[in-house]
């Protein structure tokens, strides 16, 4: 009996939800565009959503691979050929499709990226984001655990990209 408690306390709370968030969109007459910026009340919500979602072991895991010249090399070539359309070369998310994703990408040299420990990158990298335009690159023939710890190198590295560096060729 005590399950089926929670499990009606559950659903009642999804649909309580459900209805303030389509109240909230037809009150501010903005449906469900993609065209405008997150409120800051759907960025916390999303936020939270994303790290309560983390798995508690994800956050502690370390980057197992040197953070040398050659590994951030080959993270650029990756990142722009699998990351750059949408948070371009510079992790800004000043790409045409980043811009125009809900919500857009993120600029990846600012503190709410540059915070996250290492594993929680690293498990995003691997596993997406749902409700997001973020895919998950894990499991794929042209992508493997070490892209994506060298990838998390690389994102440490964005907020020192030096001028030299973003004139330089991004593809190998």
């Amino acid at each position: 009996m005590n399950r089926l408690r929670w499990f009606l306390f559950g659903a009642i709370s999804v649909l309580a939800a459900g209805l303030a968030a389509s109240m909230f969109f037809m009150l501010n007459n903005r449906g469900f565009s993609a065209s405008e910026a997150p409120s800051r009340l759907e960025t916390w919500i999303a936020r939270t959503a994303r790290s309560a979602a983390l798995p508690s072991d994800a956050r502690v895991r370390t980057n197992p691979l040197p953070n040398n010249p050659e590994v951030l090399t080959e993270a650029r070539a990756h990142w722009a050929d699998h990351c750059a359309g949408c948070h371009s070369n510079d992790g800004s998310g000043d790409a045409l499709l980043g811009k125009r994703t809900y919500p857009p990408a993120p600029d990846m040299r600012l503190p709410a990226t540059q915070q996250m420990t290492d594993g929680e990158l690293f498990y995003i990298i691997q596993n997406g984001i749902r409700l997001t335009a973020m895919p998950a690159w894990g499991g794929g023939s042209s992508h493997d655990e070490e892209d994506s710890w060298k990838l998390v190198h690389f994102i440490r590295h964005l907020p020192q990209l030096t001028a030299a560096e973003r004139r330089r060729r991004w593809r190998n």
